[in-house]
């Protein structure tokens, strides 16, 4: 099986429940970042957790292409950025977090584009193959 549809395979289905999580959850996830931005504990795991696996994706797919599969490589640098950032720049993580999600609209956006791009990976990953 080729690395990106493997990386789709594994991201696509995962986006879906995150998404609809935050579409059904408004409340909870709120809370949730709200405490997770105030720990620096969880700030700085949560950039190793974001490198390591921004890593993982670039070293399996790691292309440019012109279709769909340029998504996991743009999803592997976006990893990559965000752990960088949360291990070099914890304050300015807070900072845009609790700015950003402070009101119930940037959530609202975040699940559904999380859910049409888990649910747009899916549906690459595991679609028969054409023959």
């Amino acid at each position: 099986m080729p690395p990106a549809v493997l990386t789709a395979r594994l991201v696509g289905p995962l986006f879906v429940a995150i998404g609809l999580g935050i579409l059904l959850n408004a409340p909870f996830y709120v809370g949730a970042i709200v405490e997770a931005v105030h720990s620096p504990t969880l700030v700085y795991i949560s950039g190793i957790a974001s490198l390591l696996a921004g890593l993982a994706v670039l070293n399996a797919y790691a292309a440019w292409t012109a279709d769909w599969r340029v998504i996991i490589t743009i999803l592997g640098w976006l990893l990559v950025i965000a752990g960088v950032v949360r291990i070099v720049l914890p304050e300015l993580v807070t900072r845009l977090a609790t700015t950003i999600y402070s009101g119930p609209t940037a959530l609202a956006i975040t699940g559904a584009v999380v859910l049409v791009l888990g649910g747009f990976l899916s549906f690459k990953a595991y679609r028969p193959a054409v023959t």
